[in-house]
């Protein structure tokens, strides 16, 4: 068996049954498409790959060969290669995502230059209807090129997604495997949470005691991230609202920052229109249940050989979430239990959906805290309850499967859908106009 198909589905299956098309242009960043082909097979997807002239001066088509375990297309032939991936019938493609993209290449598909073999699939594909993504590399300044700008916008024009990377040492770098497979994903998704908005509440919140020391809970953040990954994967415009998170936030997920249960509340005051729109509000986040008045400055340690704080009780969250966020939005609240059966945590569970209003509740041993892996109790509104375990990544994507079969049967302003193409963490063309 070839090592390509040993790691496909890896990671998820959401692009089991796909059929990809990779085209490499002449960038250095060319070298990164092994990994890049190989991120996707582990999402499950069946990948070819077509090379232009000067891509073979810089990454060997037999090292793309080895990631893909097919043979690349060099030139076009008699077998019309390019209209035999993106043209109609069958073996067309379900997407052609060209990383990297030089300037070159992107200037000479939005004026219908058709000299390599990336650029004649282009061509097949935009006239096809054959969705298209763009992962740029190249120098700089070549961004900031106003004929390269005006193609951009032409190219976006026409649906062409653009795959933003990141800027470092004067150049635009293209972006990782993992931010090439989430656009892919989210472009290709399918499903209830297509075009529907998310918002994913997670991290710990820290109560101030001074301007340099806090109290806090313990929360690593790993759900939270795994819930917006999963979610964003499937289609969704994912909003992340983070507190004090242990691990990184994934690049392709607009992030929010909240610090004390009074700053969270104000964040949610001031997204009010972002949670009432919202499909569902998921809350993993790690909420204190006492705050204490904030001291000016910092307390001197030398001057206090033992220091006393006074907690009360901190204002509850939950309550004030489902009333910005009402019905048909689901609110997914999530309960942290010690040491509890089955039959405890279930009526924990309906307590705070009967205190908070919240739709469905998952709750947890804390026996789970900082393990990669989750068992959880999961108690919707109409239903029976279920466990889910098994790795967080997991988790999260069977929760959402659980709650998205829900959300089919919704009708209103949460079961709205669009095809979304936020495939970038900013704009780059108005980010290159704003240097």
């Amino acid at each position: 068996m070839h090592p390509s198909r040993a790691i496909r589905g890896r990671t998820t299956r959401l692009l089991e049954g796909k059929h990809l098309l990779v085209g490499v242009s002449g960038s250095i960043a060319a070298i990164e498409v092994p990994k890049i082909i190989r991120e996707l097979l582990r999402h499950g997807a069946e990948v070819d790959a077509v090379m232009s002239p000067e891509s073979t001066r810089i990454i060997s088509p037999e090292a793309v060969q080895f990631a893909t375990g097919r043979p690349p297309v060099l030139q076009l032939t008699g077998n019309v290669e390019h209209v035999t991936f993106l043209g109609p019938g069958e073996g067309r493609v379900d997407l052609f995502l060209i990383a990297p993209a030089t300037a070159n290449t992107l200037s000479k598909i939005a004026h219908g230059i058709d000299d390599t073999p990336v650029t004649s699939c282009a061509s097949v594909a935009l006239g096809g209807g054959v969705p298209i993504l763009v992962a740029p590399a190249m120098h700089g300044h070549m961004l900031q090129n106003p004929a390269l700008r005006e193609n951009l916008e032409r190219l976006q024009g026409w649906g062409v997604g653009v795959i933003e990377g990141t800027s470092a040492e004067g150049e635009e770098k293209v972006a990782s495997p993992e931010e090439i497979a989430a656009a892919v994903l989210h472009r290709m998704a399918e499903g209830p949470w297509k075009g529907r908005r998310v918002v994913v509440i997670g991290g710990a919140a820290r109560e101030p005691i001074d301007e340099v020391r806090s109290v806090t809970n313990e929360s690593s953040g790993a759900s939270a991230i795994a819930l917006a990954s999963q979610a964003y994967y499937r289609g969704a415009d994912v909003e992340l609202w983070t507190g004090a998170m242990r691990l990184p936030t994934p690049p392709w997920i607009a992030t929010f920052p909240w610090g004390s249960v009074e700053d969270l509340r104000a964040l949610a005051r001031r997204r009010r229109s972002v949670l009432r729109a919202a499909a569902a509000v998921l809350v993993p986040a790690a909420l204190s249940d006492f705050t204490l008045d904030r001291a000016s400055g910092k307390i001197p340690s030398r001057e206090h050989p033992t220091l006393t704080l006074t907690l009360r009780r901190a204002p509850k969250v939950l309550p004030e979430l489902r009333r910005l966020a009402p019905s048909p939005t689901r609110l997914v609240a999530f309960k942290l239990e010690s040491g509890r059966s089955a039959d405890e945590m279930q009526a924990e569970g309906e307590r705070l959906r009967s205190e908070t209003g919240a739709d469905w509740v998952v709750a947890n041993d804390v026996r789970t805290m900082g393990s990669p892996d989750t068992e959880a109790l999961v108690l919707p509104r109409a239903g029976m309850r279920h466990w889910i375990r098994g790795p967080k990544a997991e988790f999260a994507g069977k929760l959402l499967d659980d709650l998205g079969r829900e959300l089919a049967n919704l009708s209103g302003p949460t079961a709205r859908k669009g095809t979304s193409r936020r495939h970038r963490r900013r704009p780059p063309l108005r980010r290159a106009r704003a240097r």
